[in-house]
């Protein structure tokens, strides 16, 4: 009798030590599900037509699949287009960007120069301003060049910007690497160029992959400029200008913009797939140091 006291109680013990676990693994599924649950609803509604995604309230799954969703998206929207627009215009952007901010990111971390320190602080102080302010003296100045209605002008707009935060990850970053690094480099007679692509920039791809990460989804989801870069060339929009196709002036394709949020939201989350390491490793590493 003693022997099944003592077993109950070692098992109510180890109950109540893992009580809180379940706890806390049933909360942070309820909060998973509540974060899933409208990219589940856009995905649900993009299969159904415009009565049943209205009359079916919650319900994830359609009654009949309307695969005509996506097939009037892709063409009669001309998102294919839209599409190849909104790649093209980010992945340059991507790559302006990741190499502006890593170079600044590397000098500030590096180097010590008269005017530094008030460099930085100017830097982190216009990250309180808001973007709007920016967009009218970015598209006079466009204009004055003649770049408005062009790719080339909305890539070198939207990576124009400050992007103060990727400059900061990457002189968290390269302020704890070693300096015995470049003063080897040096020594081997590296210049600045060889040593910040061929040494620096290849320690730092957790912090480039972040980057990375981050401005191809601001730049993809980029509204306010490519909105009046493409004003007068329709062919030229990306996908979140291309959304207004599905508005107009009587009625709106509800079901068809859901299967063009589906199309639009699949290759950020697949690239967020591949380089969540990374993306990970690059905060984590910017932030202890």
């Amino acid at each position: 009798m003693t022997a099944q006291v003592v077993v109950r109680t070692d098992r109510q013990r180890r109950l109540l030590h893992r009580l809180p676990w379940w706890i806390a693994a049933l909360f942070l599924v309820g909060i998973a599900v509540l974060w899933i649950f409208p990219f589940l609803w856009m995905l649900s509604a993009s299969l159904k037509d415009n009565m049943e995604m209205f009359a079916g309230g919650l319900k994830l799954w359609p009654s009949k699949f309307v695969w005509d969703n996506y097939a009037r998206a892709w063409n009669d929207a001309h998102f294919g287009r839209y599409l190849i627009n909104t790649v093209v215009t980010t992945v340059i952007t991507v790559v302006i960007v990741t190499i502006r901010c890593a170079t600044a990111g590397y000098v500030l971390a590096r180097y010590r120069f008269r005017g530094s320190k008030v460099f930085l602080g100017v830097l982190i102080a216009t990250l309180f301003v808001p973007t709007g302010y920016t967009i009218i003296p970015v598209v006079k100045i466009s204009m004055q060049l003649h770049l408005i209605d062009s790719l080339g002008g909305m890539i070198l707009a939207l990576s124009g910007g400050a992007y103060v935060s990727a400059i900061l990850l990457y002189y968290g970053y390269f302020r704890q690497i070693p300096r015995e690094l470049e003063e080897a480099a040096v020594v081997d007679g590296a210049g600045f160029v060889r040593i910040f692509f061929s040494v620096m920039l290849p320690l730092a791809m957790p912090v480039t992959a972040t980057v990375a990460v981050l401005t191809f989804i601001t730049t993809w989801n980029a509204f306010f400029l490519p909105l009046v870069f493409t004003f007068s060339r329709p062919d030229l929009r990306t996908v979140s200008v291309g959304m207004q196709a599905f508005v107009g002036e009587t009625a709106t394709d509800w079901s068809g913009m859901a299967a063009a949020g589906v199309i639009s939201i699949v290759p950020v989350v697949v690239l967020f797939i591949f380089l969540q390491r990374y993306f990970v490793e690059g905060i984590s590493g910017a932030v202890k140091s």
